[in-house]
């Protein structure tokens, strides 16, 4: 792993080394924790949604959890209970996308109708629609202060929008496959998008301009990509099975794992 120039917080160094799993002690106790089967106890079976499901998000505060799904609907549990509290409905086809607003009052669905919607959670009342995207609607996101929402579609396209109006502010001609994921950075000044062309691209939010683009050599599909917390560092998810740990000021794989393998049926 190459040191960063900065001093890693204790987070960063935690991170980085039980996904590296190398060097120093860092080898011995990863494992050591490989060893240890983690006692997990399944707690609720949430049953409602009739097709399957595309995506859960915990709300900010913790309160809650939405579920999307292909049946057209987003469903809002209780996340201490397990209640079912509402269905969220309106959308022609299938959800691939659910993202809640940072104070937990809105959700933000991705639809295979092409369209975005904005509902109000407690309520499950549709807001704005936003239209724009040529082809299915993949992943979205809320910007930290919940007024921008960023999408990614089969239209190999990003797309921003005000959530006050439900107007795209700037489309960016992001990638030449489907994007697979959409994400802001902590402040909201950067967007980090990744595709099944094999590529992360990073976007000053202010002026659409990137950055910087993120190729591994071996170019694999890019399923995910996210900010961490801290900002610092970008997670990516490929088709084969890897994960890796950007520095993305230095455009430099951190970390990486490939220990993820295809579960199948007997």
């Amino acid at each position: 792993m190459t040191e960063p120039n900065h001093k890693a917080s204790a987070e960063d160094q935690a991170a980085a080394g039980s996904l590296h799993g190398v060097g120093g002690d860092g080898a011995s106790k990863a494992s050591a924790s490989a060893k240890v089967v983690p006692n997990y106890t399944l707690k609720f079976t949430l049953v409602g949604h009739t097709k399957a499901v595309s995506s859960v998000k915990f709300s900010p505060d913790g309160q809650w959890l939405a579920s999307s799904a292909s049946d057209k609907t987003v469903k809002v549990w209780g996340a201490f209970d397990g209640k079912f509290e509402r269905t969220v409905s309106g959308h022609k086809l299938g959800i691939s996308d659910v993202a809640w607003s940072h104070d937990s009052k809105y959700l933000v669905t991705a639809s295979d109708d092409k369209t975005l919607k904005i509902w109000e959670a407690a309520t499950g009342k549709g807001l704005k629609t936003l239209r724009g995207h040529t082809n299915f609607v993949f992943c979205c996101n809320f910007n930290p202060q919940s007024n921008l929402v960023v999408s990614g579609s089969f239209d190999e396209s990003v797309r921003l929008w005000d959530v006050k109006t439900g107007k795209c502010i700037r489309t960016l001609p992001a990638h030449s496959d489907p994007v697979s994921a959409v994400h802001f950075n902590r402040d909201g000044t950067l967007i980090v998008s990744s595709s099944y062309d094999g590529l992360c691209r990073i976007w000053d939010t202010a002026s659409g301009q990137c950055l910087k683009t993120l190729v591994d050599d071996e170019n694999p599909p890019v399923s995910f990509v996210k900010f961490s917390p801290n900002g610092k560092y970008i997670l990516t998810g490929t088709l084969d099975n890897t994960l890796k740990l950007w520095d993305y000021s230095k455009a430099k794989v951190g970390a990486h794992t490939h220990t993820h393998t295809r579960v199948q049926g007997s």
